[in-house]
């Protein structure tokens, strides 16, 4: 299985709940496994010309994932995830009721016509930043560094958001966990 991460972001609707709508979502989807969630954190609003604090705000998460799919594989599965909520891609950076984004895949580097990872503004967004620290306080953005490194420079201007993890973690983030099943049922990972 391949470690990946996913940034969820919505500035319309009731965001929030398709946040956590969304995270159910990709940690149902056939080949992938869950394995930590943030918080969410609000953001302004970042367009083609920079913030824009007329725009509606956005909510953003990450969700951390264990998967067989490919990177192609999960991204297609992603972008159908977000039509399933009403995504439209009229314009670039504009608002949306879901924006899925893989951040990033082990630590492959990959640039094709339909995909790049990792992303290539994450080490510049504190609002991608900021919840992988909170899902994965140990995360490393391939080719950039820690992310708790990246965000002290990109400076954190998120708020938390007072609502639980997207997904309750069914396994310890770590490279080489390994689902346990515990003496009294619960699942949890043994490295």
């Amino acid at each position: 299985m391949s470690r990946a991460v996913v940034a969820l972001g919505a500035n319309l609707g009731d965001r929030g709940s398709t946040l956590r709508a969304a995270a159910e979502a990709i940690a149902a989807l056939p080949g992938v496994r869950p394995v930590a969630s943030s918080r969410e954190v609000e953001s302004v609003a970042v367009t083609l010309d920079g913030p824009d604090t007329s725009k509606p705000r956005y909510r953003n998460a990450v969700v951390v994932i264990d998967t067989e799919l490919g990177p192609q594989e999960l991204l297609d599965a992603l972008h159908g995830i977000e039509d399933d909520h009403g995504r439209t891609r009229q314009e670039r950076w504009g608002d949306r009721t879901l924006d899925l984004d893989l951040v990033a895949y082990d630590d492959r580097s990959i640039d094709t016509a339909t995909l790049t990872v990792p992303h290539p503004r994450a080490g510049e967004r504190a609002f991608v930043l900021a919840p992988w620290l909170d899902a994965d306080p140990d995360a490393v953005l391939p080719g950039a560094g820690p992310v708790a490194d990246l965000l002290a420079a990109v400076g954190d201007d998120t708020e938390r958001v007072d609502e639980p993890r997207l997904f309750d973690e069914p396994a310890r983030v770590g490279p080489s966990s390994t689902p346990t099943t515990a003496p009294d049922g619960r699942t949890g990972a043994a490295s």
